[in-house]
């Protein structure tokens, strides 16, 4: 009998690695232990909680502050953990612990995981990576326990604080503080400001950090201006700090325009509570999951808005879902090049490789045609409102984790689908294709005649 030799290549073992830390999370949600009442909860809704937290949603079936025990919640707290940095990091994060060698393998899988074009000095930022998340999400903490701790007294005060630090910081968006979310936060700064700083510093990616923060140090070493020490960061940090202050601030200033007059909304806040609570819509939509206003209440213009922040989510190699904004700029700089029959793309007097540029339209093209597929599928299983249903999926696809009231209500068939399209979300339907794709190397040897073909 021949022995079954099956051999993952990196690419198929990111995705692997997630699922089998939602189905290990699933049973041990199932455990009398980890519901409050301390029976046993149903395998679906174990799984759907299981699969939100690895995938950094937010979507949810149960209350995590009531459904959950303290167990519970500690399980789905280090789900989020995994879910926000990834599971090959955080193995690889045990093998530095326990001073293991890194094999070849295990650095192309570390490559694969952050999404990075080289392995070099790989493991110096696997260690700067680890040090800043809990460094960030450690001061978060501490910024909420002094207004978590004065509410809730000491012991829930420090849960609840670490808790909703590491979920701002991985954009899951979940919570142990109540039904309402930040909605009894919506006029208090300290939990306003800090809850966007981490969701920010989540989703902009640790590449952008450390880049920030190198040439600051330069700056200030040097003397340079801030013009000057902007001028001097990469190209891709400077087109994510960009864009994503473009994408922030223009939300804000579309949200604070549909809802100002929208009683259900902000429309009865002060203008600066109208502000910051626009301002919060707008980041929390880039993947959070976090909300001050109801979602079923935004007027349709808002609705479609959010439809868009949503698919776009954050930026590369952070905690953050969506197809990223270096996504989104590239299809349209392909765009605006086609249109003024421009064949190179120039960002930052920086040329835009054809490999980037097909990646991209790759990645947009399949994260489209997995929320249409979704969003029927829905539609047929739970007759619901067409924006409900859309919403809920390009929440899912996207691990935003923000719902029109949807979730609870979805029947099994409904849960399956959300579920599906969360995993797919977290792992990016693209890396599906390639996960079941076989190399093709032999049919790019051959040369074909080209071609004429209409197009438009």
């Amino acid at each position: 009998m021949k022995k079954l030799n099956v051999k993952l290549s990196p690419v198929q073992i990111i995705p692997a690695s997630f699922l089998i830390a939602i189905i290990v999370g699933a049973l041990l949600l199932m455990l009398p232990i980890a519901s409050a009442t301390g029976q046993p909860t149903p395998f679906l809704t174990a799984l759907f909680t299981a699969t939100t937290s690895v995938c950094v949603t937010g979507l949810v079936v149960v209350d995590t502050y009531m459904h959950w025990s303290f167990v519970g919640q500690l399980i789905i707290l280090i789900l989020v953990q995994i879910g926000g940095l990834g599971m090959i990091t955080v193995a690889s994060m045990l093998m530095v612990l326990t001073r293991r060698k890194f094999s070849l393998t295990d650095r192309m899988l570390l490559q694969d995981a952050f999404n990075l074009n080289t392995n070099s000095k790989l493991l110096s930022f696997l260690v700067k990576m680890l040090k800043g998340t809990f460094l960030v999400e450690g001061i978060g903490a501490v910024l909420y326990a002094t207004v978590f701790i004065p509410e809730f007294g000491v012991k829930k005060g420090i849960w609840s604080a670490v808790f909703n630090s590491v979920s701002a910081f991985c954009n899951a968006g979940m919570d142990v503080i109540g039904p309402n979310s930040m909605g009894n936060y919506r006029d208090n700064p300290m939990v306003m400001t800090v809850t966007m700083l981490l969701i920010i510093l989540g989703g902009i990616g640790f590449v952008v950090w450390f880049d920030v923060m190198d040439r600051t140090k330069e700056g200030f070493k040097k003397r340079f201006s801030p013009i000057t020490v902007f001028e001097r960061l990469s190209e891709h940090t400077k087109l994510v700090l960009s864009f994503s202050f473009a994408l922030l601030f223009g939300g804000m200033l579309i949200f604070l325009l549909f809802e100002y007059n929208n009683p259900d909304t902000i429309g009865n806040m002060g203008i600066g509570s109208k502000l910051v609570n626009s301002l919060f819509q707008s980041v929390t939509l880039r993947t959070a999951g976090f909300t001050t206003i109801p979602q079923d209440k935004l007027t349709l213009p808002s609705c479609l808005v959010s439809y868009i922040l949503m698919f776009i989510g954050g930026s590369p190699i952070g905690t953050a879902g969506g197809i990223k904004t270096v996504t989104m700029f590239l299809l349209i700089m392909n765009l605006r090049s086609y249109v003024r029959h421009q064949d190179a793309k120039i960002i930052f007097n920086k040329r835009v490789s054809e490999e980037s540029m097909r990646k991209a339209s790759a990645v947009a093209f399949v994260g489209v045609v997995a929320i249409f597929i979704m969003s029927i599928l829905l539609l047929l299983v739970n007759p619901v409102p067409m924006e409900d249903a859309l919403f809920e999926i390009v929440s899912a696809c996207g691990t935003v984790g923000l719902s029109r009231g949807l979730t609870p209500s979805l029947n099994s068939y409904g849960r399956v689908i959300v579920i599906i399209a969360m995993y797919l979300g977290r792992i990016g339907p693209i890396s599906l294709v390639a996960f079941f794709s076989r190399s093709s190397t032999e049919a790019n040897k051959l040369n074909y005649s080209e071609g004429i073909f209409y197009v438009g």
